[in-house]
């Protein structure tokens, strides 16, 4: 993938309706789950992201036929539970994390060897933490002291577990339970906080019987899954730039419609709600078992706040925008508890404080989070580390910056928010591509 700049800088008051793409997670998840079901499955709102389209040919690789009917739609022939067939060469993942830990789980069960690799980001992202126990599971995984390329031997009988994740993740999670469909007895998982539930959730309306609460799910081998149709709420990742972009820019107020409003997604509202934003949800309802709502978002004062722990796990990925609304708030934002930051497709609270620092603010890192004293950003060049939300998080800062905000590496943003540069300049950025 070629490298690519953008230059951001201040713009108009943000207007204006504005449709982020579909749910990630939820995208990859349904894929997995209407390939192994039995019958055709429909995905509408799919993310026409390249993490996801990554996933889709590894399943096609592996003799799933997945139609594309238009734009945002798939329609999966499933093939059951044991129908997927192996193949000799690697299945590339690309830059989603998300679908190599979730394969990994899913292929640990399976009659046929199989070999997972990605770009050169993925390739320096540690598996073990879903490699150990898949492991206890029976599972046997090759892996490059750790990291991908992952080679997972099939054939292998796999029995369910109890297991206490020592560092609350959906991916493990969600990886653990895709693995214990095809094992023998209960698979049981306990999280030190509750992550994200669309796994579970997801099988569920795939007929699977399972028991879930906060912190807790678990479920037992030998069922079947049954295709449904699946409607895919807008990303609140995506929608994070653009509630914090509009809470900072005075005049602005933009609304985004159907957004996923799972409460173990969401902690970056509540977040920015104590900072004071003005975000209403309007039309509250449900789409395909998850909640959704309309997002209206209008221009407030922020002010630093202490971040609670407990919205940790529901905001991980949202941090980066949650760093620039902070180093503009009036105040300081402590934030702790967030060590996962430092493995994520970069090291984001390394990141995000060596950009800020650039731009004029004030940070200190701890190893689990920053101190963030509000203030004014000016003009300057920041590196993204090709990671897609650090580049979009400073797209947002350039809005308020002193002059111009030039973001090295952005050609990663396309995994996960295709149209990110066209969307946002249609509601008031002045964000461009440079050479």
């Amino acid at each position: 993938m070629n490298r690519l700049d953008w230059s951001s800088q201040p713009g108009r008051p943000l207007r204006g309706r504005v449709q982020v793409p579909g749910d990630k997670s939820v995208s990859h998840r349904a894929l997995m789950l209407a390939a192994i079901a039995e019958g055709d499955s429909r995905i509408r709102g799919f993310l026409e992201g390249e993490d996801t389209r990554a996933t889709a040919a590894v399943l096609a690789q592996l003799g799933v036929r997945i139609e594309t009917t238009t734009a945002g739609e798939r329609v999966v022939h499933g093939v059951g539970l044991h129908g997927l067939r192996g193949v000799s060469q690697p299945l590339d993942c690309g830059n989603a994390g998300t679908g190599m830990r979730l394969l990994t789980g899913l292929l640990a069960g399976q009659a046929f060897d199989s070999t997972l690799v990605g770009d050169a980001s993925l390739s320096k992202r540690p598996m073990r933490r879903v490699t150990d126990p898949l492991t206890q599971m029976g599972a046997r995984i090759d892996t490059r002291e750790g990291l991908p390329p992952l080679h997972v031997h099939g054939g292998r009988s796999l029995h369910g577990i109890r297991y206490a994740l020592p560092v609350a993740s959906a991916q493990v999670k969600s990886a653990l339970l895709l693995a214990g469909l095809y094992a023998d007895g209960e698979t049981g998982i306990v999280e030190p906080h509750p992550t994200r539930d669309y796994t579970e959730r997801m099988l569920a309306a795939f007929g699977w019987p399972i028991r879930f609460e906060p912190g807790h799910a678990s479920l037992e081998g030998g069922h079947v899954l049954h295709a449904t149709d699946v409607d895919v709420p807008a990303d609140f990742s995506s929608a994070a730039f653009f509630l914090v972009a509009a809470s900072i820019v005075p005049g602005s107020e933009l609304r985004l419609p159907a957004v996923g409003l799972n409460p173990r997604r969401t902690g970056l509202l509540q977040a920015l709600r104590l900072m004071g934003a003005d975000i209403t949800i309007e039309q509250q309802r449900e789409s395909g078992g998850e909640p959704v709502g309309d997002l209206v978002v209008r221009h407030a004062p922020l002010r630093g706040i202490e971040l609670p722990e407990a919205l940790v796990p529901d905001m991980i990925d949202e941090f980066p925008a949650l760093f620039v609304a902070a180093a503009v708030a009036s105040g300081s934002t402590l934030v702790r508890g967030a060590a996962e930051l430092r493995v994520k497709e970069s090291d984001r609270i390394a990141s995000m404080a060596a950009g800020l620092r650039v731009l004029g603010a004030s940070i200190e890192e701890t190893p689990d989070g920053a101190i963030i004293h509000g203030g004014r950003l000016g003009a300057g060049s920041v590196e993204s580390h090709l990671d897609h939300r650090i580049a979009m998080s400073f797209a947002v800062a350039g809005l308020v910056a002193g002059g111009p905000v030039l973001i090295h590496g952005c050609s990663h943003v396309a995994t996960s928010f295709p149209g990110f540069l066209e969307l946002a300049n249609g509601c008031g950025f002045a964000l461009r591509a440079v050479d």
